[in-house]
């Protein structure tokens, strides 16, 4: 017999002692990944009472890949459009409470005589709140439709982008040791270029990869796609000199934008599960009781530091950023803690050599301590605010609510020339990266082959006409783009000073345009530096007004907005409530939700009027979406199905109490002899191929209700999900049904419908 390889057995420990670990710590109602460091501790030679890892060598290279994986799942839930819809509040609160946090542990970092990198690193690691706390803290709250949550998870949201610039800075330090000014700024700048040409380029052509094969992108397939695209960008970034967590985020952040992107959350789960998993158990073995109690101060030092500061400037933030008091402490008092982000940056910071290894279990017990704490720090929050309510001077809190009012009413207000600008500004950044992104790889791969290929002035020149054709319609859109907008149209008749102005911003951006044209033309032509100055210019000139690049341009542009929006139409297609309504409604302290409907819930199967949602909750039911279905306003005839959408109206509390009910597991089901859980209404896909009996027949033809009991809810067709389907549609080849039924009845569609 062969002898097993210790990557095997060291495997098998950790997910076994993980498993019975996350188990009790489920039935004690406790984060699961409390439970991982748990188990990480038990198993590491500082405990001593189990079997120990045999090689750390293997387990680091895991939790690698579990870190590249958490990061790539956070990417997925990130994208970049979320960073744009949360608006000024959760940026401004952000920036005040991480900038607070990083100063203030840099500054206990020194108090407590570490070295000025570790002090670095200790504001790093406190600046991070834990995403997944937060998340299981609401969920098990059920305060997911609270106002402040929505900031919170806003805040999240920026906090995501901002560790990953962060890791990036903190690398810079920790290359040179010292904080550089230049150096940091080189970092950013760098960093900016790549993520412009990741994500313009990424949702260039990935959205368009996976709408072309989408009817081949079965789990199995979409699973070996996404690891493949996650890892192949990892590899990229760690190619110019980035890291591999870094390249994860970008790829899931340009996935979140695709149509998929729920598909992809799907299959990639449990792999993020996995590898997430022996990440924060590799985290427990570095945990060591005797530094521990040997830094029992620095621990409660820090717990405090973290539980009062991020507090206090997460609710200042929040204030600063316009909301009232209550939101702003419940938002403040549901940030204090620390977790993922900051065992990533600690590990960050012990790869680069740069911090003591008895930082990592310090940052550790912080983290847990915090994490514990943090369901009773949101429940106390609205405690709290009663309690100043009383006490702050009346003039106080006028103050507050006067400046939470006039920041509303100003945050949305932009001149033409704010409006102008910051759309030209965001334009002529994104195509003047893409131009000297074409520049670099024509430097690198282009000119040097044509010029070894073709001697002499010849070869030269077709270089730089290669080049520059290449380069031609980025740089179109950077002299043309949005001169003709509506703002500028305004501003050109307003006055003649605005005129001037225009013409200045245009004249500008040609001349941008003229120096790309340069940096082709003259390390070819080096001894005809004036003569160029003059071509430059006529090659400006001459791409204003070539349509073919106007062509081009405009298709590359609308390709490219196509692919961003699709799953914004598609998800704005669905919507059963007018905005105008839904406004109306949020003036009467009501508002629209969509609720999926659990696969388990009791509920499912039932009538809407033996559920009688509006007596028993008080909200209403405006829409039910199922597939690609929508029933608007239902009647009491219409049941529950698994995944069924609901689009609800109603106030927090009475949306909770719909939740609720939809989730509940309900005694009473168990207790009766006629329930079985086989009979369960369930959903389930068939596709049909050239040998189906259903090919070419009508639905209403079909037979399917009367040979198997089970109804078709929706089909995709061509990859696609049929807008409209109905009893005259004609069933075809390659259609995927969607049916619900009993689960018995759906494992024997097949041989049934053959009947």
């Amino acid at each position: 017999m062969s002898h097993l390889p210790p990557l095997v057995s060291d495997l098998a420990l950790i997910l076994i002692t993980a498993g019975v670990v996350t188990i009790i710590f489920k039935l004690l109602k406790q984060p699961v990944v409390l439970g991982y460091i748990v188990a990480g501790f038990l198993i590491s030679p500082h405990f001593g009472l189990l079997p120990n890892i045999v090689e750390m060598s293997n387990i680091s290279a895991w939790a690698e890949i579990g870190v590249i994986f958490l990061l790539f799942a956070l990417g997925l839930e990130f994208s970049f459009k979320k960073l744009m819809d949360v608006g000024g509040t959760a940026s401004i609160a952000t920036l005040v409470n991480m900038g607070s946090m990083i100063v203030i542990g840099y500054i206990i970092g020194q108090m407590m005589n570490w070295t000025q990198m570790e002090s670095v690193f200790l504001g790093g690691m406190l600046s991070m709140s834990s995403t997944t706390i937060i998340i299981k803290a609401f969920n098990d709250m059920g305060l997911q439709k609270k106002k402040f949550a929505g900031i919170v998870f806003g805040m999240l949201i920026v906090e995501d982008l901002a560790a990953i610039l962060m890791m990036v800075l903190l690398s810079t330090v920790a290359a040179s040791n010292h904080i550089e000014g230049a150096g940091l700024l080189e970092s950013v700048l760098r960093l900016g270029f790549f993520m412009v040409i990741w994500f313009v380029v990424g949702i260039y052509l990935i959205p368009s990869f996976l709408k072309k094969f989408k009817k081949h992108l079965n789990d199995e397939t979409m699973l070996i796609v996404a690891v493949g695209l996650c890892l192949g960008m990892v590899l990229f970034a760690d190619s110019v000199g980035f890291s591999a967590a870094l390249g994860a985020f970008i790829m899931g952040s340009i996935l979140a934008e695709t149509i998929e992107s729920k598909h992809i959350e799907h299959v990639i789960e449990s792999i993020k599960n996995l590898f997430g998993a022996v990440f924060f158990v590799s985290v427990g073995m570095m945990i060591a009781p005797e530094i521990v109690v040997e830094y029992i101060v620095p621990i409660i030092l820090l717990t405090i530091v973290v539980l009062v500061g991020r507090v206090i400037f997460a609710t200042l933030g929040v204030v600063a950023s316009g909301e009232g008091l209550k939101v702003s402490l419940q938002a403040g008092f549901s940030l204090a803690q620390i977790g993922e982000f900051s065992f990533i940056i600690a590990t960050l910071g012990m790869q680069l050599g740069v911090i003591s290894d008895f930082i990592y279990p310090i940052i550790v017990a912080v983290s847990v301590i915090t994490t514990f704490t943090t369901p009773y720090f949101i429940k106390i929050s609205e405690p709290i605010y009663h309690a100043l309510e009383k006490v702050i001077p009346d003039k106080w809190g006028k103050l507050i609510t006067g400046y939470a009012e006039s920041n509303r009413k100003t945050v949305n207000h932009q001149t033409d020339w704010n409006i102008l600008l910051k759309n030209v500004l965001s334009t002529v950044a994104i195509y003047f990266t893409l131009s000297l992104a074409v520049y670099f790889f024509a430097k690198n791969f282009i000119i040097s082959y044509v010029t070894d290929y073709i001697p002499g002035i010849w070869g030269a020149i077709s270089a730089a006409l290669i080049t520059l054709l290449l380069m031609a319609p980025f740089m179109r859109s950077i002299m043309r783009r949005k001169s003709r907008s509506a703002e500028a149209k305004k501003l050109w008749k307003d006055s003649n000073f605005n005129k001037g102005a225009l013409i200045a911003l245009d004249t500008l951006r040609i001349a941008l345009c003229v120096v790309l044209i340069l940096m082709v033309l003259i390390p070819l032509f080096p001894r005809a530096t004036g003569i160029l100055l003059l071509a430059s210019g006529v090659i400006a000139t001459a791409i204003i007004f070539t349509n073919g690049f106007k062509t081009q341009s405009k298709k590359m542009e609308n390709q490219f907005f196509r692919n961003l929006n699709d799953k914004e139409i598609a998800e704005e297609s669905q919507k059963a409530v007018a905005k105008n309504a839904k406004s109306k409604l949020l003036s009467k302290n009501i508002h629209i939700e969509k609720i999926s409907v659990p696969q388990n819930s009791p509920r499912v199967g039932k009538t809407l009027s033996e559920l009688n949602f509006k007596q028993s909750t008080g909200v209403d039911i405006v829409s039910i979406i199922r597939g690609d279905e929508r029933i608007n306003i239902p009647d009491g005839n219409i049941r529950l199905y698994p995944f069924d959408k609901l689009v609800v109206a109603g106030t927090d509390e009475e949306l909770q109490k719909l939740i609720t009910a939809l989730d509940e597991k309900q005694k009473e089901y168990d207790n009766q002899e006629h329930v079985n859980i086989a009979q369960q209404i369930v959903v389930s896909q068939y596709e049909l191929d050239e040998n189906s009996p259903l090919i070419g027949i009508l639905i209403k033809n079909s037979g399917i209700k009367d040979k198997t009991d089970c109804m078709i809810i929706s089909i995709d067709r061509e990859g696609e999900a049929m807008a409209s389907f109905g009893a005259d549609t004609v069933l075809q080849i390659g259609d995927v049904l969607w049916l619900a039924g009993e689960k018995e009845k759906l494992e024997k569609f097949e041989e049934n419908i053959s009947k």
